[in-house]
């Protein structure tokens, strides 16, 4: 646990800082104005639990939108071929940068679910994935769409399978 805060921390970005720091601000300004209306208990009681909530949501809220529009990627899934003598599958797929900023890299994961008829259990299955892979892309310009292929390998697996792609760039 202590590894996954590390790495969280080391990968934040200015505009995270910028976000959480404004939003503090904010808790702080809900605070005062709280305290200034106490005399209007209800007012100040609401004004109060509204800047405990930004406080807790307000950051992870803020962190995953900020990112989800200036880090905009689509993965696209071209083809996937298990190989015959060998256990491995081999997956082909596009990265497309469609942000406003350039990355400077981008970790593309692919997870291996396996396959059922019923819905409910296809949906179960996506939380845990049999196994994953993941390759490193680097130095992806805005608008280019950057082919990949990646093995996953050793893959055992004869029954029906799901594969999904995903891309988180910096």
């Amino acid at each position: 646990m202590k590894e996954k805060i590390t790495t969280f921390i080391d990968s934040l970005i200015t505009y995270d800082y910028i976000l959480f720091g404004s939003i503090f601000g904010l808790f702080i300004l809900l605070i005062i104005l709280g305290i200034l209306l106490r005399k209007k208990i209800g007012l100040a009681i609401f004004i109060i639990l509204l800047a405990f909530g930004l406080l807790f949501v307000g950051p992870i809220i803020g962190y995953i939108q900020m990112h989800q529009f200036l880090f905009k990627n689509s993965v696209e899934l071209k083809s996937q071929k298990k190989l015959s003598f060998t256990n491995a599958i081999v997956v082909k797929g596009s990265l497309t940068n469609e942000s406003k900023f350039h990355f400077s890299s981008c970790t593309i994961k692919a997870s291996v679910t396996k396959s059922s008829k019923k819905e409910l259990k296809n949906f179960i299955y996506s939380f845990k994935p049999f196994k994953k892979m993941s390759i490193l892309q680097e130095d992806i310009a805005i608008g280019e769409i950057r082919e990949f292929k990646m093995f996953i390998e050793p893959f055992t697996y004869t029954k029906d399978y799901n594969i999904s792609l995903g891309a988180k760039c910096r």
